[in-house]
């Protein structure tokens, strides 16, 4: 029911902006003008309308007004708390601490490859200059 009154409201509304299209020309100038001041007149008086624009709100961020029995937007800002505080910083705090672990442990890594190598090239029974000479990495090369 309510639908079909709006499709005749709609209608109507449709019919009377092409009745005033089509008369709106032959209008004489000084009616053109009374009713742009009435236009202007009617616009002073309207109510501004409430602007509403859609806010990010945490789910955990309504929690004290809704406690309170407040409305969010009533709710008194306070200091926030330290605990409040590193709760908002702790997710940093435990990257900084993650990535100074991994370079720790990547150091510690690479410190035993090379112990190890160096403990392989001290307990073998060639000297350390034949490491050195490019003809002997030549024949290991060859003998591989």
């Amino acid at each position: 029911m309510s639908s079909s009154l709006d499709t005749k409201e709609l209608e109507f509304a449709r019919q009377v902006r092409r009745a005033l299209d089509e008369n709106a020309a032959s209008l004489s100038p000084a009616t053109v003008d009374r009713l742009a001041v009435a236009r202007r007149a009617a616009l002073a008086r309207k109510k501004p309308e409430p602007v509403t624009a859609p806010v990010f709100v945490p789910a955990f961020a309504g929690a004290a007004g809704a406690l309170s029995g407040m409305p969010q937007a009533e709710v008194p800002h306070r200091r926030r708390s330290p605990l409040r505080r590193f709760a908002l910083a702790w997710p940093l705090a435990a990257l900084v601490i993650s990535l100074v672990a991994i370079a720790y442990w990547e150091d510690q890594q690479r410190t035993a490859e090379l112990a190890d190598i160096d403990a392989a090239m001290l307990s073998d029974d060639l000297p350390l200059n034949a490491y050195l000479d490019h003809g002997f990495n030549a024949y290991l090369s060859r003998a591989h």
